[in-house]
């Protein structure tokens, strides 16, 4: 199987640590995420990693190379100009043959690829989102109403949400609902196959998942990588 890192983002989020390197190249303890990921997708059984580059994408080469360091054999594109999240599928789309991944190239998980794969395949979808559930803090005092009137009050309340990890699992046919020489995200891909009545699928993961997009989260990860890297790595 072969896997898409995307890696042309900006990281505007993470400013300013990403004015000076991309967000794959983020120093998490002793090693980039990019180098990370790389090492999980080979733990997985995965081989052939295609690595979409943009912003500073010359950095990310020199330092990941053609991947036989890590046992890997990587290919690369080059965005003309920002294409969103999946936009830059339709520049690999050639090689695209078969069920393959895609997963954002600033996060730590220790994710079952063979698993997650595997329940794709079992329902015939197009689409599988790996999922995880996130507590989001809400620094304010939430009201619920009905017509002008408060029928409920919660002061700064702690909700829980289900939401993407930034891994997807897709058939090749996905790509033909990618427009082409436009920028295209997963929210776009997500209202075309909803609109479309295309069924999408989720899978549920309980284990570590770490998104180091945020100042605070890249803060986060790395005061917990050390407890982390035996799931991840196996190490």
């Amino acid at each position: 199987m072969k896997a898409v890192i995307q890696a042309g983002g900006k990281g505007t989020r993470l400013r300013p640590y990403s004015l000076v390197l991309p967000k794959p190249l983020m120093p998490v303890d002793e090693l980039p995420v990019i180098e990370i990921l790389a090492k999980w997708l080979r733990r997985n059984g995965i081989k052939d990693v295609f690595i979409t580059t943009g912003y500073l994408g010359h950095l990310i080469r020199t330092v990941c190379g053609d991947g036989s360091q890590w046992g890997l054999k990587i290919i690369y594109s080059e965005e003309p100009e920002p294409l969103g999240t999946v936009g830059p599928l339709n520049l690999i789309r050639d090689y695209l043959d078969d069920t393959f991944l895609v997963l954002n190239g600033d996060l730590l998980t220790d994710l079952n690829l063979r698993a997650f794969t595997s329940y794709h395949h079992s329902h015939g979808g197009i689409v599988t989102v790996a999922t995880i559930k996130k507590d989001i803090n809400i620094d304010l005092g939430v009201i619920e109403s009905n017509n002008g009137r408060i029928e409920g009050f919660r002061e700064k309340p702690t909700m829980q949400f289900q939401v993407s990890m930034g891994v997807y699992c897709m058939e090749p046919s996905v790509v033909n609902l990618i427009p082409k020489g436009m920028p295209f995200g997963f929210d776009d891909l997500m209202f075309t196959m909803l609109d479309s009545s295309l069924p999408v699928y989720i899978y549920k993961h309980e284990g570590y998942w770490m998104d180091i997009g945020r100042p605070e989260d890249f803060r986060k990860a790395q005061k917990e990588i050390q407890f982390k890297q035996n799931s991840i790595l196996g190490t």
